[in-house]
């Protein structure tokens, strides 16, 4: 079963296919392009890899506006380049999944222009209609300071049609049977092309009712079961990971009591109490967070971690208090700041290029409970260009080396300008210097990926944080299957000294270090110091490097992880 619930102790890479590696030279990245990375991609250590939104669209949302759920934009290459690609990525076991958009389409989508011309149309039902604006209409809009309503008037339906997100989206009325039963389709067309699952985008709002009555939208929670059990049937291996940025009370109702709805779902409290701890040394909300979203269970489900994604750090699940201290540290400036809750910025400059800083925030994404999701160049250290536009700042072609254009294309203009000049330009932070460089951010990211992966009690074993009389650190020990893992981290920049009681199980007491050599044993009283510097951080195993020999083989289906 360990080998079935791959997710729970995989390595995910994020990616956009338009900004990764251009192999034509027309300065857009395409299949082909990806396919010459995946060597690269395989010896960092990846297990599988998400994409981002690749069939035909206007491009107005970076994709998410689909214009055509049954192809690849010719931008990035043929069905053909893209099966080509996903059976490169088989030979090399790394699995595939995608982006599933379907709350709503492009305004260009042949379902909306069909619905638009004619009231009588089959898919007239497809989308959400008003004869009038409701009065609500400039409530509940996701992109504030951007987006002023989610009702717009179209002049060829002579009607008000509902759109979540920009006015170029309309959303699918996903409650109509029929539009269901397209999405399963959409769905099984890719899993036969090699996908081995999906991203699921801005689940909340595909299962909300939707309409002009709806004064307060709720959630058809069966619909996710729906698709959980389709994919399954199809690909007993598949997944769904949900995009869910939802209070923790809720979190279960995603998973299903029965761990038979997402098998998957983003970790978006943690996330941001994790930033939070890293602006001020404070982990007290963090492992605040950690224990309210640590639900009881099925081991089946796993939550999905990470640090910076393609859109903004949405702070928004914080007190107004907590943003303004992640705001004055890591975004200060208004240009930093976007739709009032989020920092547009990349890792890397948030935390100012500090390699000590870099190194513990990663350390945390690979070490907290859940399945660890990497961001595209986060692993060299990319920086961002606040030069463009909302979030795009951060989607910056990939940097390969120092020649023309980061080694990204051959081409004179990219789409999107390569950084380039100053401390995070494709002249100093490029993969091919640091793969020469032993002691690089990438060969430290390729180290600890493989140490990750050595250590499933993160991602199979329950957890618990353990009192360390420091606001400061964070002590968490992972069981499973007679094994203990535990991992310290000092959040703060000054270092601190701490004595933790760890039990857990083990031959013997002694803390065996995972990354240096410098082990701990227990002192007279049964408790260990730890000395650690500013930024410090200690990967343990508890007894001996025996601990393979130790594992039992004992069930793991049915029990409740709590």
């Amino acid at each position: 079963m360990i080998k079935d619930l791959w997710y729970k102790n995989a390595v995910i890479y994020n990616l956009s296919v338009g900004t990764f590696m251009d192999a034509n030279g027309d300065g857009i990245g395409d299949f082909q392009g990806l396919q010459r990375r995946l060597d690269y991609l395989q010896g960092l250590g990846v297990t599988c890899l998400w994409l981002g939104p690749f069939q035909p669209s206007p491009m107005r949302d970076h994709g998410y506006d689909v214009a055509d759920y049954y192809n690849v934009d010719p931008r990035y290459g043929t069905l053909g380049d893209f099966v080509e690609f996903s059976h490169a990525c088989k030979q090399r076991g790394i699995r595939l999944i995608i982006d599933l958009v379907v709350n709503h389409t492009s305004d260009q989508h042949p379902w909306f222009q069909a619905a638009r011309k004619d009231a009588e149309s089959p898919y007239r039902d497809w989308y959400v209609w008003s004869d009038k604006k409701p009065d609500d209409a400039d409530q509940g809009v996701v992109f504030p300071g951007v987006q002023k309503t989610t009702w717009s008037w179209d002049k060829e339906a002579r009607a008000y049609y509902f759109h979540r997100f920009y006015e170029f989206q309309p959303d699918l009325n996903t409650a109509n049977p029929e539009v269901q039963a397209e999405l399963l389709k959409v769905m099984g067309f890719w899993i036969e092309l090699g996908v081995s699952g999906f991203r699921m985008d801005a689940v909340p709002f595909v299962i909300a009712t939707k309409g002009p009555d709806v004064k307060k939208p709720k959630e058809q929670f069966d619909m996710l079961r729906t698709f959980r059990e389709f994919v399954q049937w199809r690909c007993g291996d598949a997944v769904l990971l949900a995009e869910a940025n939802v209070l923790p009370t809720v979190d279960q109702e995603y998973f299903g009591d029965d761990g038979d709805r997402m098998q998957m779902v983003f970790n978006f409290q943690v996330n941001q109490t994790l930033f939070y701890a890293l602006a001020t040394a404070d982990t007290r909300p963090l492992a605040k967070a950690l224990d309210v979203t640590r639900v009881p269970r099925p081991s089946t489900n796993q939550w999905g971690l990470f640090l910076r994604n393609h859109d903004e750090l949405d702070l928004g699940r914080l007190t107004e208090a907590q943003r303004k201290r992640v705001f004055d540290t890591f975004g200060p400036d208004k240009d930093m700041q976007l739709y009032d809750r989020g920092i547009r910025r990349r890792l890397a400059p948030m935390l100012r290029g500090d390699r000590r800083w870099l190194e513990l925030a990663y350390s945390l994404l690979f070490t907290l409970p859940g399945t660890p999701v990497l961001r595209y160049g986060d692993e060299i250290g990319m920086g961002d260009d606040l030069s463009l536009p909302e979030r795009e700042c951060a989607r910056t072609p990939m940097q390969w080396s120092d020649e023309p254009q980061g080694g990204f294309t051959k081409a004179d203009d990219p789409v999107h300008p390569v950084i380039s000049g100053g401390a995070y330009g494709y002249e100093r932070i490029n993969a091919a210097h640091q793969r020469r460089e032993p002691s690089s951010l990438l060969n430290w990211t390729e180290r600890i990926i493989r140490m990750r992966k050595e250590c499933p009690e993160i991602g199979w074993g329950d957890f618990q944080v353990l009192p360390t009389g420091s606001n400061a650190v964070l002590a968490i020990r992972y069981d499973w299957r007679n094994n203990s893992v535990l991992v310290v981290h000092n959040l703060d920049d000054r270092p601190h000294e701490v004595a933790l009681a760890v039990d857990g199980q083990g031959e013997s007491p002694r803390l065996v270090n995972l990354l240096a050599e410098d082990h701990n044993d227990p002192e007279e009283d049964g408790r260990h110091r730890l000395v650690l510097e500013p930024y410090g951080y200690r990967w343990y195993r508890l007894g001996g490097l025996d601990y393979l020999l130790r594992r039992t083989e004992g069930p793991v289906g049915g029990a409740k992880r709590s």
